[in-house]
């Protein structure tokens, strides 16, 4: 597929970079547009309709964030990648919405890699939905209920309390669903626990599972420890694991 691209960065020297590196490394862009601020790139985005769009977050004015305020819904036909030296927690978010970013200072690689992605998500159409799922989780941060899963086909939305627990997979992770069929995520185990580290309902108490211990069923203690979720899902836990799995459902209970 071939596309054109916008920079919308406020550094003269950031958008040269970038314009090099989508001009040198990445076929599949023909044309690269550049502008200086927000407002101006909104107003490239409605003249030339760009197929993926790199926004800088941190600018003059109007943060890159504010681009739902400018951009009906019907004129997202656009991806997103923001270009950010954003805190790790503000990393979360995005991986949390699934909104890609790239992390100054940018590699060509990455580049290459977010180029390839925004290619095959520009057919779904979502980029509006992600977006608004980010400015949801950077604004409650300590209140976000969704997750935005890739999957092959595009990406699935789905609420933290319909998740009864990740299982690790070698370098994937399957995903087991409330009512719902279970899916297989290109992602490590390691990557759903730092993301939901901050939660108070998922916890690792086994190196292959992570839970949401609102769906746990039953722990038993009868000849070993084990713990078995809503789905049946059954597994065991260590002694260490074991009283740290009882002080997390105790602080939880005693919150709720």
């Amino acid at each position: 597929m071939k596309i054109e691209a916008l920079i919308i960065d406020d550094e003269n020297k950031a958008r040269a970079l970038l314009n090099t590196i989508l001009k040198e490394c990445c076929l599949e862009i023909t044309e690269v547009y550049e502008a200086k601020d927000l407002l101006e790139g909104v107003s490239l985005i409605k003249q030339y309709n760009p197929g993926i769009v790199f926004l800088d977050i941190e600018m003059p004015k109007y943060s890159g964030l504010k681009i739902l305020e400018f951009v009906d819904r019907k004129d997202f036909n656009f991806e997103i990648v923001f270009t950010t030296a954003y805190s790790k927690y503000a990393i979360e978010a995005f991986q949390l919405s699934a909104v890609d970013y790239l992390l100054k200072p940018i590699h060509w690689k990455q580049v290459q890699e977010a180029v390839q992605k925004a290619t095959i998500l520009l057919e779904k159409n979502q980029t509006y939905e992600r977006l608004l799922g980010l400015s949801h989780v950077l604004s409650n941060p300590s209140s976000y209920h969704k997750i935005a899963l890739p999957v092959s086909d595009g990406v699935r939305f789905l609420e933290l309390n319909d998740i009864i627990c990740f299982e690790a997979d070698g370098m994937y992770t399957k995903v087991y669903i409330l009512n719902d069929e279970d899916i297989l995520i290109s992602k490590p185990l390691k990557h759903f626990e730092n993301l939901l580290r901050k939660t108070s309902t998922f916890f690792r108490p086994h190196r292959s599972y992570l839970i949401n211990i609102t769906h746990v069923k039953k722990y038993i203690n009868k000849e070993g420890n084990y713990i078995q979720m809503d789905n049946g899902v059954t597994f065991s836990i260590s002694r260490q694991k074991k009283d740290e799995f009882i002080s997390f459902m105790n602080v939880f209970q005693r919150s709720n």
